[in-house]
């Protein structure tokens, strides 16, 4: 029986990148098969190549032994092959079945949807491959993990037996891990094929029956999973060995850096914050675990400006700066490493050196209130380059043409280099390689040596547990336990964050 997918020889090329170069890859009918390699290593161009999103300029595809050449994803569709993106695309006023059936309706008489064809359809799915669900649930109440088991089944009803999982786990609590783990062995028994692109190589070695390793666009290694250790996989995708964020000696001082009083916010109407206090001094890293949309996005918004402020106070460095505009708090010394990069971090049509000075464009080297200095904004992109490592062939390429790795080490050069005394940090290494990673928590603890109070926002719980001074859980907008780093465990923090074991809090943020 020929293989599900076979890739020889694709090569694609971008200016001054070749992201693919000579790949093969072969994945067999009913496996779970892993994709790693560091950042800009062409997993996810290979990835999209393979979904129709890029066309490839040199080699052959093959599906189920069938030579394809595909167009679109339209096609990539036709041939059975589903991709679930890391960032989900669902739209929350509408309900699963909504969103399952949107552009694939099935119709009667005049044209109207049948809902009840559609139901039978996604049920009849949703049952074969062990997916529990409710249909008529609105998304906007759903949990991440079942956000992401609607974008599996989306795929799966329109007929996809080859599945692509972009970064799967990358939003989940480890509860919400086993159960996806689950889900893709249940999809696996039921005769799917699944790649997945992951930078947990714990996870890599729990799930995958084989793996690939991509360095520089090129194949590496094809291995299966037997004996492999994560040491292995990281040697093999960087060249060293697998980093950890062990927190080192404790540089936490008495001075208060940042004091958060009784703040509510209002997002939509509604209160996203209710009564949270907190403070962070200097040389602390206060760590904020929570599952997405319980409120840490409005929290950060608060912080550096933008959020609807109803009640409470936020006071820097003893200075009352609730009703500060955001340029002003960047001055003043806080520097933000965004969640959504795209969005909030980059120009991404324009040059690294632009991006380099975003946020920062009226301080030196890169300007003044007054007018941008071109020589020190260049200067200063090379050194942060230099230091970060961001692989670019010269700093004139637009951000766009980055991998969204050396995007995210970018933005984090920008913003340590530019010596804030007060850094909002969510998820910092989201999306970047284990060889990345160590550099970033390096400067991550340095900073923090000197000085630096970081705020970091993270779902990568061993990143919290290892980074973090202390702990606290959000959750419906509210703080609800401050834990110790040193006595709470990935699962303990995880059953945290979903409300499975609550510790009340008093109203200045410590344990009642």
């Amino acid at each position: 029986m020929a293989p599900a997918i076979e890739l020889e020889g694709i090569t694609k090329r971008f200016p001054g990148v070749v992201a693919n170069d000579n790949v093969n890859l072969v994945v067999e009918r009913g496996e779970i098969h892993a994709i790693c390699g560091e950042n800009g290593a062409g997993k996810s161009t290979l990835m999209k190549i393979l979904y129709g999103m890029q066309a490839p300029d040199e080699g052959t595809m093959r599906v189920n032994g069938e030579a394809v050449s595909f167009s679109s994803p339209i096609d990539a569709i036709d041939k059975g092959i589903g991709m679930v993106h890391q960032h989900f695309m669902l739209a929350d006023q509408l309900t699963v079945l909504e969103n399952v059936i949107l552009g694939a309706e099935p119709t009667h008489g005049g044209g109207r949807i049948n809902f009840t064809e559609a139901e039978d359809h996604l049920r009849s799915v949703a049952d074969d491959y062990g997916l529990k669900i409710d249909v008529h649930e609105m998304v906007e109440t759903l949990e991440v993990g079942e956000r992401q088991r609607v974008e599996i089944i989306k795929v799966l009803y329109r007929g996809a037996e080859i599945l692509i999982l972009d970064e799967p786990t990358a939003v989940l609590v480890p509860q919400e891990v086993e159960a996806l783990f689950e889900n893709m062995r249940e999809l696996r028994a039921n005769g799917a094929t699944i790649l997945f692109i992951d930078h947990k190589l714990d996870e890599v070695l729990e799930i995958a029956d084989s793996i690939t390793v991509l360095r520089h666009g090129k194949t590496v290694a094809s291995l299966p999973n037997e004996g492999v250790t994560a040491h292995e996989l990281a040697e093999l995708m960087v060249g060293s060995e697998l980093p950890t964020p062990a927190t080192a000696e404790s540089t936490v001082t008495d001075t208060v850096a940042l004091a958060i009083r009784d703040l509510t916010v209002h997002d939509d109407g509604r209160a996203a914050l209710e009564g949270v206090s907190l403070s962070i001094h200097k040389g602390e890293i206060l760590g904020i675990a929570g599952v997405e949309g319980n409120g840490q996005g409005e929290l950060v918004d608060a912080i550096i400006g933008t959020g609807d402020i109803r009640n409470g106070s936020i006071e820097l460095h003893g200075e009352n700066i609730t009703r500060w505009d955001v340029r002003a708090r960047r001055e003043a010394g806080i520097g933000y490493v965004p969640e959504d990069r795209h969005h909030e971090g980059l120009l991404l049509t324009s040059p690294l050196w632009e991006n380099a000075a975003l946020g920062h464009q009226t301080e030196a080297p890169y300007g003044s209130r007054w007018f941008i200095d071109r020589a020190g904004a260049r200067k200063q992109t090379e050194a942060i380059r230099e230091a970060f490592d961001v692989r670019t062939p010269n700093i004139d390429v637009s951000a766009h043409a980055l991998s969204g790795g050396n995007q995210q080490k970018l933005i984090i050069g920008r913003e340590l280099t530019a010596n804030p005394s007060l850094l909002v940090a969510a998820h910092p290494t989201r999306g970047i390689d284990v060889g990345a990673q160590a550099a970033v928590w390096d400067q991550m603890r340095q900073a923090r040596a000197d000085g630096l109070a970081t705020l970091l926002i993270s779902a990568d719980l061993d990143e919290l547990i290892g980074l973090s001074d202390t702990i606290v859980v959000m959750l419906r907008g509210r703080l609800v336990a401050r834990l110790s780093p040193d006595d709470v465990t990935p699962r303990d923090l995880g059953a945290y964050m979903t409300g499975a074991a609550l510790q009340d809090m008093t109203s200045d943020g410590s344990a009642a």
